[in-house]
C-alpha cells in the first residue's frame, strides 16, 4: 500500500518542476501569425486536474470497496493508472495528454484512501501511529522524488519519459499487490457475534489486566482458522448496501474532527502542491537561471519531510499509550494524539509565508529561503496526513474510509483551486499577496485543532447518534 501511494505521488508531482520543458512542445498556431506556445497559466492544468480527481474520483472508489472489498478496486485502480500513465506517455496533443492526466488521476485515487485505511485494518490501535508514519513517509516521499527527479528526466530524455516510468512502476505495484496484499475488509460485527464464550474472568480479562498494571489500547477479536495463502488470493466480497456506503462519506461531515482533519489536509496540500508548481518557475527564470536543475528546489522539502518523520515514528504512539495509562479506565482517547501536530501546523503555516516573500523579494541568495520555507511544509506534509488520519481511525474505526473521502476531496478542491489560478495570480499581483493569504488561511485551519482537543470527546458523544447504523458500523 505504501509503494502504491508513493508511485501515484511520484506519477503526479513529477510533472510540475518539468512544465518548463513542455513549452516548446506544445505550440499554438493562429489563423495569423507566427506559432506561440501555450501559456504556463495553461500548462499547470496538466498538474491541476490530475489533483482534483485524484480526491474527488473517492467518491465512487470508497464506497465501491465497502461493498465489494478493498483488493478488487485496488487491483482495477492500479490497472486503470498504468493505461492511463501509457496514454500519457503516447499522447500527442494538448487536449490529450490533458485527457489522459484526468483518468490517470481517477486511478491514482485509492492510494490516497483506501490504502490508509487498509493499513488502519491491519494494526491495533497502539500499534497504527508507527505503520501510519511509514505509510505517509512514502505517500510524501514519492511527491519528493517526483519533485527532484522530474526537470531532470524530463532535461535529459523527454517529458514522456517520467509517465513511461510511472507506468512500469505500477505496473510492478499491481504484480505485488496481486500476491501479497490479501483482502482487509473484516466484519467486526460478525467475529463478535461468532465469539460465543467472551473472556470475562479469568487470564487475559480486562480485570487482570487492570491488577497487573497494563493498559487496556484495545481488544483483539479471535479470528478463527488461519487464513491459508491461497485463500487470501481470492477476490471480491459482497456486503450489500452499495446505495448506503455512497451516502456514507457525506454523513462523515457530521463529525467535527472530519472537518478539522480536512481543512488541514486540504490547505496543506493547497499550499505543497502551489509551491512545487510555481517554485521551479520561478528558479528557471532571471536571476535564477537553474535550467534543468530546478529540480534540486526539491531537495527542501526532501531534508524537510526526512525530519518531519522522526518524531511522528517515535511519538505518534506514544502520546496514546501515555495517554491510555493516566485514565482509570485503562482506555487512550484519540484526542490525546493531537497535541503532536502543534509543531507540523505552525511549521507549515509560517513556511508557506517564507516562500512567498522570499518569492516576492528576488536577489542573489533569495532561493535558499524559498527552499527552507518548503522545507518547512515538508515537514508538515510528514506529520500532519499521518496524526490526523490516525485521529480519524481511532475515533470513527467503523467509517474511517468515508472520512477519508471527504479529506481528500478536501484536498482536491484547494489545490486544484490554489494550482489553477496560482500562476496567473503570481504573474499579477506578485508572489507576496496570494502566499499571505495561502497561509492565513492555513493558519486558521491551524486554530482548529485546539477546539478539537479540548473538546473532542465531548463533541464525539454529541455526534455519535449521525454513525450509519448499517451492517459493521
Amino acid at each position: 500500500m505504501s509503494l502504491f501511494s508513493a508511485v501515484a505521488s511520484f506519477g503526479s508531482a513529477g510533472v510540475a518542476p518539468a512544465l518548463p520543458a513542455f513549452i516548446p512542445e506544445f505550440l499554438v498556431f493562429p489563423e495569423r501569425g507566427p506559432p506561440h506556445p501555450l501559456p504556463f497559466s495553461t500548462l499547470t492544468h496538466l498538474v491541476a486536474v490530475n489533483v482534483l480527481l485524484i480526491g474527488c474520483s473517492n467518491i465512487w472508489w470508497v464506497p465501491l470497496a465497502s461493498t465489494f472489498g478493498r483488493r478488487p478496486i485496488l487491483l482495477i485502480s492500479m490497472l486503470l493508472a498504468t493505461f492511463a500513465s501509457m496514454w500519457c506517455g503516447l499522447a500527442t496533443s494538448f487536449n490529450s495528454l490533458l485527457a489522459a492526466r484526468v483518468i490517470q488521476g481517477i486511478g491514482f485515487g485509492p492510494a490516497d484512501t483506501i490504502a490508509p485505511d487498509t493499513v488502519g485494518e491491519v494494526f491495533f490501535v497502539h500499534q497504527r501511529g508507527r505503520a501510519m508514519a511509514i505509510y505517509t513517509v512514502f505517500l510524501a516521499g514519492g511527491s519528493f522524488l517526483g519533485g527532484v527527479a522530474g526537470s531532470y528526466i524530463a532535461g535529459n530524455l523527454g517529458y514522456r519519459y517520467i509517465f513511461w516510468i510511472t507506468t512500469a512502476m505500477l505496473a510492478g505495484v499491481f504484480v505485488l499487490d496481486l500476491l501479497l496484499v490479501p483482502e482487509t475488509l473484516f466484519d467486526r460485527q460478525a467475529a463478535l457475534v461468532a465469539e460465543q464464550h467472551p473472556s470475562v474472568t479469568g487470564d487475559g480479562s480486562y480485570h487482570d489486566e487492570k491488577k497487573a498494571g497494563v493498559s487496556q489500547i484495545e481488544q483483539a477479536i479471535p479470528l478463527g482458522d488461519k487464513m491459508s495463502y491461497t485463500r487470501s488470493l481470492r477476490i471480491g466480497v459482497y456486503r450489500g448496501n452499495l446505495f448506503q456506503h455512497f451516502l456514507d462519506p457525506w454523513r462523515s461531515l457530521a463529525f467535527p474532527g472530519t472537518w478539522v482533519v480536512m481543512l488541514h489536509y486540504g490547505g496543506l496540500l493547497g499550499g505543497l502542491v502551489t509551491v512545487a508548481t510555481i517554485g521551479p518557475q520561478i528558479l528557471a527564470a532571471p536571476p535564477y537561471l537553474w535550467g534543468n536543475n530546478v529540480g534540486l528546489f526539491g531537495l527542501g522539502a526532501v531534508v524537510g519531510g526526512f525530519l518531519g518523520f522522526l518524531p511522528t515514528y517515535f511519538t505518534a504512539d506514544r502520546y496514546m499509550t501515555n495517554g491510555a495509562k493516566k485514565e482509570s479506565h485503562g482506555l487512550a482517547e484519540p484526542e490525546s494524539r493531537l497535541p503532536a501536530l502543534f509543531p507540523a501546523l505552525f511549521l507549515a503555516t509560517t513556511g508557506i509565508w517564507t516562500f512567498g516573500f522570499c518569492v516576492a523579494n528576488p536577489s542573489k541568495n533569495s532561493w535558499a529561503g524559498m527552499i527552507v520555507g518548503y522545507g518547512m511544509i515538508g515537514f508538515g506534509i510528514m506529520q500532519i496526513p499521518s496524526i490526523g488520519f490516525n485521529y480519524l481511525i481511532d475515533s470513527y474505526y467503523a467509517i474511517s474510509a468515508d472520512c477519508f473521502v471527504m479529506t481528500t476531496i478536501s484536498r482536491a478542491v484547494v489545490s486544484f483551486a490554489w494550482t489553477f489560478f496560482a500562476a496567473q495570480w503570481v504573474e499579477s499581483s506578485g508572489a507576496a499577496l496570494p502566499f499571505g493569504i495561502f497561509g492565513m488561511i492555513m493558519g486558521i485551519f491551524a486554530l482548529l485543532t485546539l477546539p478539537l482537543w479540548l473538546f473532542g470527546k465531548r463533541m464525539r458523544i454529541a455526534t455519535a447518534g449521525y454513525l450509519p447504523k448499517h451492517e459493521n458500523h
